[in-house]
């Protein structure tokens, strides 16, 4: 009967005529699969290439693509794994010094015969393959058959005839990287640095037969530059590679197949589908070769679409059912292979990294591996790296100590600032007292006030709390008291701050940023800039007489903070408040030494940072909290914010707090696991600074995999917090640790061990009768 998207539907609803353009791995096994489930199909797949012409050596499935294979054609999976290489060690060669790490369980096979496999299970089935061949546009399918399904990977001509539709966005990358292959098999996945006179290159090398491998070569583009690369054809290439590695390679050669050095590039659709075409693998999504992601996700692409079109009534249903199922698994997947290319981008970084943690953070850079897996795989190699750190004997790395200055913090755990807008007139009250003294006995290390403004004119909101008054500071001193007294052994830090152009604003659950109604207090900033145009006031430019007077407001807040016998001093230079709009060249647009360089923006709040440190005991410590991204084209880069944490540090700061963005309303988050870590990380290995790194840090796990890393020295976490104020004496009890980094309040004690939820005393089951 004749379908609505042409050619012919089958009573069902389901397309019998079908097109694949490209044949790729995802393309030529949605064929199959579609095929076999529709032996009356018609299915034809275009592929302009010939069938032994394929770009790359090997091809690396995980067991969960293999169980998704198995499961769907046992056929395939048969063959597959009668030609896989399988191995379960990672080697990192660090100057010089090689590292294993076991138990990861890898499986691949060449590209050419994956693609054999799958030719043969297509003519098996029926498919009518074409090669040499170029497929007619999708418009000219569409009109003839049921379902187009693009294939046609990265350079997709299908995506870019329909661009207005998809919407594609396609981003280059910083490095340069060739694919190789060489004649003899690495006995494991092998990852080699060079530190050469240009800069830094590294090998990923891996099996994929009996006597072949995968190597791929990469670098920065500065750094292929300067090597001389872009001067040498492909085969002075290929040998410059194999001299450069020849230790990694047992001074054997390397071959290629066409291969030419290339950008990676990232491929996002705002849109998979239109009409009855759909974008498959590649065409609709990449991600790094360096999480061995490509033909996995086509793969699972194939296999989800071909259970859509079967599930649903209808194509459209189809169509929409699969794009429904897969864009989370993929941008999943593609945050995890951003943040692993950037850990290559920026490998130079860790290169003077000890050697286990050097080899502990290649192994969790994309956040997918972690500590806790780590130690599953391979407890002896977990295990040295965490005597490196160095840990105590049977102690998780969060609860080892940290110190700053005479402050020794007995875990790695802060709670964060948390604005609880419950202050009167700026007077905290019995709901801070019961607020932060929950989470001083739940067994953090450090925990913050929210921020804590400075006059009432640089209030947030008028819930928000001060210390520019005596009530004020004989409130907070009766929490300092509390928390030493019946929580000994934490910490309790201060955040002092200046609302600047975002004051003046109702309670956040009333209207996030949202002018009062009434009752509105004039606001100030580094420039008459307002947070939103049209709905926020335009605050006043502060002039010399005013730089002045804010400048004394910080210094009296720090003179009452000390007496109110604080540990910590925070200043608050992030999130857009008046510290933070000076830092940024989006809210800055003074013409003055206050304005313009870096330098001239960073004169402020050092000046602010070292009247506090001139009045705050040399032997507390003080952190700086500064947004090291505003998310914003235009705004603080990833490298100012290098210098803005260098500058402070300079000025005596004990640590960086790294947090990012809420300076500008119209900022574009990479939100994300661990998303704004990175920053820290990146300040870190740059400087050599502690830094505290925040941003969606959830579980034990992720804080352990952070310290362990030396991505940071601190993690601090705000809604896991709010979640469960014992959140770190939790994660000890889940750990079996019960050691001095988290120790229990004696009237807590009874309830160290978790509750048991059900019935534990049934018989177990003793024999099986068949």
């Amino acid at each position: 009967m004749p379908g609505p998207w042409g050619g012919g539907t089958d009573p069902t609803g389901r397309p019998n005529r079908i097109a694949v353009i490209g044949g790729g791995p995802g393309g030529l096994y949605a064929a199959a699969l579609l095929k076999r489930l529709g032996p009356d199909r018609e299915i034809t797949v275009w592929e302009r290439n010939a069938p032994d012409n394929t770009f790359g050596f090997g091809v690396v499935l995980s067991d969960e693509t293999l169980g998704g294979i198995e499961h769907a054609d046992p056929v395939v999976y048969d063959a597959l794994c009668a030609e896989f290489v399988r191995w379960d060690d990672i080697d990192i060669v660090h100057r010089g010094r090689t590292l294993t790490s076991g138990g990861h369980g890898f499986a691949a096979l060449g590209r050419r015969r994956l693609l054999e496999i799958l030719h043969q299970r297509c003519r098996e089935l029926g498919v009518d393959l074409r090669f040499r061949t170029e497929a007619p546009t999708a418009a000219t399918l569409g009109a003839d058959h049921d379902l187009v399904i693009a294939a046609d990977g990265v350079h997709s001509l299908t995506r870019e005839a329909h661009a207005a539709h998809f919407v594609p966005r396609v981003t280059g990358h910083r490095c340069r990287y060739i694919w190789l292959a060489a004649d003899f098999a690495f006995d494991s996945f092998h990852f080699e640095i060079a530190e050469t006179e240009h800069g830094v290159m590294q090998l990923h090398g891996y099996p994929f037969a009996a006597d072949s491998s995968t190597v791929i070569v990469e670098m920065r583009e500065e750094v292929w530059r300067a090597a001389g690369f872009a001067e040498l054809d492909e085969q002075g290439s290929i040998d410059r590679c194999a001299r450069i590695f020849t230790k990694a390679l047992g001074g054997r050669s390397l071959r290629s197949n066409n291969s030419s050095w290339t950008v990676f590039r990232t491929v996002v659709n705002a849109r998979w589908s239109h009409g009855n075409t759909v974008l498959l693998g590649d065409a609709a999504h990449t991600a790094h070769f360096s999480i061995g992601s490509g033909t996995k996700l086509a793969v699972e692409d194939a296999l989800a679409l071909t259970a859509c079109v079967e599930e649903q009534p209808d194509l459209p249903a189809a169509l929409a059912a699969y794009e429904a199922e897969r864009r989370p698994v993929v941008e999943s997947t593609q945050r995890a292979a951003t943040a692993s290319r950037r850990w290559f981008e920026e490998i130079g970084l860790y290169l003077d990294q000890p050697p286990r943690q050097f080899a502990f953070n290649l192994l969790t850079r994309s956040r997918r591996v972690t500590h806790d897996n780590l130690r599953l795989r391979d407890p002896g190699f977990t295990g040295a790296v965490e005597h490196a750190f160095p840990c105590p004997a049977d102690t998780p790395p969060m609860f080892t100590p940290f110190r700053l200055r005479e402050l020794e913090l007995r875990n790695r755990v802060v709670v964060s600032p948390m604005d609880m807008y419950r202050a009167v007139d700026g007077v905290p009250g019995d709901f801070h007292l019961v607020h932060l003294g929950a989470r001083a006995l739940g067994g953090a290390g450090l925990v913050m006030t929210e921020m804590v403004c400075v006059s009432a004119q640089g209030r947030i909101t008028p819930g928000c709390a001060g210390l520019y008054t005596h009530e004020q500071a004989t409130a907070w001193r009766r929490v300092t008291e509390f928390v030493h007294q019946q929580a000994p052994g934490t910490a309790i830090g201060v955040q002092l701050g200046h609302s600047g152009r975002k004051g003046s604003t109702k309670l956040m659950w009333e209207g996030i940023d949202e002018p009062l109604d009434d009752g509105n207090w004039a606001l100030a900033a580094a420039s008459p800039l307002p947070y939103r145009p049209g709905v926020n006031q335009v605050p006043h430019a502060l002039d010399r007489a005013g730089l002045n007077d804010i400048r004394e407001q910080f210094a009296a807040a720090a003179w009452r903070a000390a007496r109110c016998d604080f540990d910590l001093l925070e200043l608050h230079c992030a999130h857009g408040y008046l510290l933070s709009g000076f830092l940024s060249p989006l809210t800055n647009q003074r013409t003055d030494a206050y304005g313009g360089s870096l330098a001239n923006r960073l004169r402020f709040p050092l000046e602010v940072f070292d009247s506090l440190r001139g009045i705050w005991p040399e032997r507390k410590p003080m952190t700086v909290r500064i947004s090291a991204t505003d998310w914003a084209p235009g705004g603080t880069t990833a490298e100012e914010a290098v210098e803005i944490a260098r500058a402070f540090a300079e000025h005596g700061a004990d640590a960086i707090d790294v947090s990012t963005g809420q300076v500008v309303a119209d900022e574009e988050p990479e939100y994300g696991r661990s998303y704004q870590t990175p920053y820290a990380d990146r300040i870190r290995n740059t400087l050599g600074v502690p830094v505290i790194a925040v941003g969606a840090i959830s579980s034990w796990d992720d804080v352990n995999s952070l310290l362990l890393a030396g991505r940071a020295d601190l993690c601090a976490l705000a809604r896991p917090h709010l979640y469960d104020p014992h959140w770190t004496l939790h994660a000890a009890a889940e750990q079996g640790y019960a050691g001095p980094g988290a120790p229990w309040p004696a009237p807590y004690r009874a309830g160290s061990r978790r509750p048991a939820t059900g019935r534990t005393d049934a018989p177990r089951p003793r024999l099986t009768l068949k």
